[in-house]
């Protein structure tokens, strides 16, 4: 049997570029099909209707529709139109979806908040595509290197495996913590564990601290420090991430969780060796 999934992107958060990279890292997994659908960085009402009906032809078993706070107007309008149709479907989002898990629960969807994945947010008079792409790739850093992504891919892998089953579909109901994003890395050395933790949490700041300049603060001299500050944030994130990989590596105790021949997930702990 081949699961289909329907992946459907608005806006920008760092999950959001490699959710189905996690799923297929090799573009060889036979026993899943992936179609990826997007309204670009708009996540208006209007594009959102659009885009959600085109995974229909698809027919997939199940969907995830993944974008930043899933509260917003336009993932609101998606919640909607899934909980619509006779489909199982997972949201996945930011920290601002915590608030609207009841709400995604009474709509019968399945949920994966991510608490330290910020949407890129600044006022224009500081920010460029330039500065978008670093930070976007100071969160990725952050989020692969804690773990959050590895349980990401773990929790969409067992709805796979159910779907492959022919069992009933357990959507997932997570919050992703510092914590649980650390024990999904499985980290060694307490200090890589601790680094981890940190760059989590300062992560996850972020968002604060943009929403306040972005949207609580007046006059450009004020609110572009702040900005420009969670920026800095994000890129110290970043760097504690990469040390706390370093200190694993140098132990031989990174784990990695490749997709094997059949598409069940391996794993090995020391670098020269077989995934099994």
């Amino acid at each position: 049997m081949v699961v289909k999934i329907a992946i459907i992107k608005s806006g920008n958060i760092g999950t959001s570029p490699v959710i189905d990279l996690l799923l297929d890292e090799r573009a060889d997994r036979p026993n899943i099909d992936v179609r990826v659908f997007g309204s670009g960085a708009k996540m208006n009402p209007e594009q959102v209707e659009d885009v959600v009906p085109k995974i229909d032809a698809f027919e997939p078993d199940f969907a995830i529709f993944i974008s930043p706070n899933p509260g917003a107007p336009g993932p609101a309008k998606a919640r909607e139109l899934l909980s619509e149709k006779d489909l199982p479907a997972i949201i996945i989002g930011d920290a601002p979806g915590k608030g609207k898990k009841d709400e995604m629960d009474e709509q019968g969807l399945g949920y994966i908040i991510v608490m330290s994945d910020p949407m890129i947010g600044a006022k224009r008079e500081w920010l460029d595509p330039t500065e978008m792409a670093i930070f976007n790739a100071d969160i990725l850093k952050v989020l692969a290197e804690t773990g959050a992504l590895r349980l990401v891919q773990k929790t969409i892998d067992g709805v796979i495996a159910a779907a492959d089953a022919g069992e009933e579909i357990e959507l997932p109901k997570l919050i992703i913590t510092a914590e649980k994003a650390v024990e999904a890395a499985e980290f060694a050395n307490p200090y890589a564990k601790a680094k981890a933790i940190a760059a989590y949490e300062m992560a996850g700041s972020v968002a604060n601290l943009d929403m306040k300049g972005c949207f609580m603060t007046k006059g450009f001299e004020n609110f572009i420090p702040l900005v420009a500050a969670a920026h800095e944030i994000a890129a110290a994130a970043a760097k504690l991430a990469q040390e706390a990989r370093e200190l694993e590596k140098s132990n031989d105790t990174v784990l990695r969780t490749p997709h094997m021949k059949e598409g069940n997930p391996g794993r090995k702990t020391d670098l020269i060796s077989k995934p099994e």
